[in-house]
């Protein structure tokens, strides 16, 4: 009997599932960023002493692994499961990182949904009592990104100002039945939605539907107070794509505007960084929770939030055959309480 759900697409968490420790590494670029004093570690090369981005890419989710756990009392052989993912074919970048970790994995892939869908999946495993300690991560990276879905670097194509800048970052939570932390309470699974959007350079515009789906779903099924969060992060979908989703939310009877901010709009400084709409990517997301929000969590500045990781579904193929983007966003409702 689905005794945990509420409404159509959400689920209440009835046991403890703490987030005892998180851990982030970004890229030269994010480490001069707004958000700089957040991060656990700043790369000052993002080959990140590798022989290519792709490998950089599967160091860092790797290295946040290992940093994530190494701030708990357990070592990697307690880990019952790791559900992680990225943006790269056949998951390169994570399946080559957990090949080392030697522990029980579940490939994922949502695009720059990620974070939330590990989180989602991770904590619903420790809830269902299937596990007592859980590592949920993503990673992406702007070079090895940039190679797969647009042009090489080498070609200098110049980049559409609704275009936005993959974050180069990887981040890692742990997530136990029992300890001190934020526990995850609530989970909305998205749709995948696709209002027909084509451009590959605006996927702000694609996602925004995914995420006003998610986030009225959520609150239509738990008849919430927006005012009880403080605060409520889409994954990245840039300024462009956080003004369409407050358009689209207010439209639908709910203002979230006093709590809304946007991972890939924080990111980055919009004036000083040259990153057009703002961040996107697994990374983007990933990191922002993994440091700041978490951070904010930890000292009680924040003590209810949610994050709701937005996953731009297109692929080089689907591209280059004209399809538009289905979108999807998973919201994590996360409480000190």
């Amino acid at each position: 009997m689905a005794n945990k759900r509420l409404g159509s697409q959400t689920v209440q968490l009835q046991n403890d599932v703490v987030i005892i420790s998180t851990a982030s590494i970004v890229g030269p670029k994010e480490g001069k960023g707004p958000l700089s004093e957040y991060f656990d570690k700043i790369l000052q090369d993002d080959l990140f002493g590798e022989k290519s981005w792709e490998l950089a890419e599967s160091k860092m989710i790797k290295e946040a692994m290992k940093m994530a756990i190494a701030k708990t009392s357990y070592m990697m052989n307690d880990v019952d499961y790791i559900f992680s993912g990225d943006l790269l074919n056949q998951l390169m970048s994570t399946s080559f990182a957990v090949r080392d970790l030697k522990r029980p994995f579940f490939g994922l892939y949502g695009a720059c949904s990620t974070m939330s869908e590990s989180l989602s999946l991770a904590s619903m495993i420790v809830d269902g009592g299937y596990s007592d300690l859980v590592l949920a991560g993503t990673s992406s990276h702007f070079s090895s990104a940039e190679r797969q879905f647009r042009f090489p670097l080498e070609m200098g194509y110049q980049r559409p100002l609704t275009a936005q800048w993959t974050v180069t970052g990887a981040g890692c939570t742990v997530l136990s039945s029992k300890g001190e932390g934020p526990k995850v309470k609530r989970i909305t699974t998205g749709k995948v939605i696709d209002k027909g959007i084509k451009d590959p350079n605006n996927m702000g515009a694609a996602m925004a539907p995914a995420a006003v789906d998610t986030i009225k779903t959520y609150f239509d099924d738990t008849k919430d107070d927006i005012d009880s969060f403080d605060i409520i992060a889409t994954g990245d979908l840039g300024k462009l794509g956080m003004d369409i989703a407050l358009d689209l939310i207010k439209k639908e009877g709910y203002d979230i505007s006093k709590v809304y901010t946007d991972c890939g709009v924080e990111i980055f400084d919009h004036e000083k960084q040259d990153t057009h709409c703002g961040g996107s990517g697994c990374g983007c997301s990933a990191v922002t929770f993994c440091g700041y929000i978490y951070n904010k969590l930890i000292n009680k500045e924040f003590n209810k939030i949610m994050l709701v990781s937005t996953g731009a579904l297109l692929s080089p193929t689907s591209t280059l055959q004209k399809q538009s983007i289905p979108s999807v966003a998973h919201a994590v409702v996360i409480q000190n309480y």
